[in-house]
Order: C-alpha cells, then sequence, then structure tokens
C-alpha cells in the first residue's frame, strides 16, 4: 500500500492577489491527486491537503517556491491510506477558496500583517522551553484557542477552555468580562498547529490581557517533542477523517461517550442534519443514532 501524508501549513504574508493564487493552487494540488482544504486571503494561506507520500513533498516544493510562502510553517503527520482513484481517504474532495480571513475570528481589521508574518501578536514559547516558562511563572495559565468540543478529547493540564463552538465566538467571549481576572497573569495560548493562537493572542492583548504568549507550533509541535510525558493529556482532535490522533501509544483517554461514559477519543458528529455539533462517543455505539442535548432523544 502506497504511505501516505498529510501536510498542515500556513502563512501570514502579504497577497497582492489571492484569487490568481487560488487558481495556481487548486490546479497544483489537483494534478497531484491531493485532496484537503486550503484558504488563502490577503493575508497569507492556510491548508491542510493529503495524499502519496511523493505527490504531497512535490506540492510542497512547489509552494515554497513562491517567493511569499518560503517560510510556510509545516507539519506532517501519516495519512489513513488511498482510495481505489489513488486519492487521499482522509478528505472527501479538494477545496480551495479565498476569504476575508484564514481564520475565521470576524476580525480581520485587528490584523497587521508583514512580509515578516503577523504583527502585536504574544510572545512566543517554544515547546522545548515551555516547561522551564511554567517552572518560572507558577501561575501560568493554558488558554485553549480551539473550538470546546476539541479540548473535551485533549487539552493541555488544567487549561482554560472557553465555552465557544466555533472561533467567531471568541471576541465576544473575551469581552464578555469572565477572564478579566487574568488580564495581569502569565496566559500560555495553544491550538492544533499555532495559526489560531497567531490571531488570538493578539486580540487578547488588545483587550487588556497584559501577559499574553503564544506556544510555537502548537500542541502538534508539541506533542511530537514530548508525546505522553508532558503537560499535554489525552489526543488531538483533527479535521479530516481520521477524527483524532495520539502522539505515543497509550495516551490517556480523557474524553467521555455521551451514551455509556465509557473513556474514549472517539468523535461523531449530531445525527439532526441541521446541527454541526460533534459529540464523544464511543465505537459501541456506531449503529445507533447520537444526538446533542439541544435535539431530542439526547441518548439515542
Amino acid at each position: 500500500m502506497a504511505q501516505t501524508k498529510i501536510l498542515l501549513y500556513y502563512v501570514f504574508t502579504p497577497l497582492p492577489d489571492p484569487d490568481a493564487i487560488r487558481l495556481w493552487q487548486r490546479d497544483l494540488a489537483a494534478s497531484l491527486g491531493l485532496r484537503g482544504r486550503i484558504l488563502l486571503s490577503k493575508d497569507g494561506m492556510n491548508g491542510t491537503v493529503g495524499g502519496e507520500i511523493g505527490a504531497v513533498k512535490r506540492y510542497l516544493r512547489a509552494t515554497r517556491e513562491y517567493p511569499a510562502f518560503k517560510n510556510l510553517d509545516v507539519k506532517w503527520s501519516d495519512g489513513t491510506g488511498l482510495d481505489e482513484h489513488g486519492q487521499s481517504l482522509d478528505f472527501p474532495k479538494l477545496s480551495v477558496k479565498v476569504r476575508e480571513e484564514i481564520v475565521s475570528f470576524g476580525a480581520p481589521g485587528e490584523l497587521t500583517v508583514t512580509a515578516e508574518g503577523i504583527q502585536g501578536g504574544g510572545g512566543r514559547i517554544t515547546p522545548d522551553k515551555l516547561h522551564d516558562f511554567v517552572a518560572e511563572h507558577q501561575d501560568t495559565v493554558f488558554f485553549d484557542g480551539r473550538n470546546a468540543f476539541e479540548a473535551e478529547i485533549g487539552r493541555f493540564k488544567d487549561a482554560i477552555v472557553p465555552d465557544v463552538s466555533n472561533t467567531r465566538q471568541f471576541v465576544a467571549e473575551l469581552e464578555s468580562g469572565r477572564y478579566d481576572h487574568l488580564k495581569d497573569t502569565p496566559i500560555v495560548t495553544y491550538c492544533t498547529g499555532g495559526i489560531r493562537c497567531e490571531v488570538l493572542s493578539g486580540l487578547m492583548k488588545n483587550r487588556g490581557f497584559t501577559e499574553v504568549y503564544q506556544l510555537e507550533g502548537g500542541i502538534v509541535r508539541y506533542g511530537e517533542q514530548f508525546g505522553n510525558d508532558g503537560l499535554w493529556e489525552g489526543s488531538l482532535y483533527v479535521f479530516d477523517a481520521r477524527g483524532s490522533i495520539d502522539f505515543a501509544p497509550g495516551a490517556a483517554r480523557i474524553g467521555h461517550c455521551v451514551v455509556c461514559e465509557t473513556a474514549t477519543s472517539e468523535m461523531r458528529n449530531c445525527e439532526d442534519p441541521s446541527c454541526r455539533a460533534q459529540l464523544v462517543a464511543c465505537d459501541s455505539h456506531t449503529e445507533a443514532p447520537v444526538h446533542c442535548p439541544t435535539h431530542a432523544g439526547v441518548l439515542a
């Protein structure tokens, strides 16, 4: 079986003609048989694509030849495999779009992006420096920059998990006053690969949080370095057919099935067609419909 890889990447950089880049990226990825999601805006690119390892390498090499993308932040992980047409099983199709934001916080006017990247964000802490930072600042608070459901199966120890179901809710959440007591506390924001915290840490600073940092490379880089032996607990939710990944065998199962309370890292969509909620649900209930509390038949 052909080896497959998934590429997670982003870059903040001014793009004078994102529509033209969209056409190039669409044609490039399609010609290599890749699937995934690529978002472009005037402020950069954010994507995840999967396919046969040689094709993914060729895609990355060609993309980095474009000067604005030479500093692309890239993370690799193993894919599930290829279908009968030689395309990634981890994504249903290839989608390449231009949006106002490459991460949809609903605050494009607050971003300042130069050729050096996003400006005004929180200070960067690399995974290898994180433990020393926490030891030196014992009042450090971890602040989850993801959707709340992602944190149900994995998060940093004792992290604050805002009650948001999408990134557009973060601004209102920060302005709600719930976290005002943290405005003079060391805060380390973290997210899957780092891109959401590039923006979130800046939004927090703009709202009076004085000591905000971001975990460089996100959970992925930290997990690659420390596996199950650091401050991360559980599995990492991913937005593709894999559902979640572990950084080492024996990862803790901190999520609990909504039906039977079994510890698990498995997640499923709410069965109601109008609902986009993601629910923790173990393999024992794959044949039964599972609903979120908002809908009738919660434990169907």
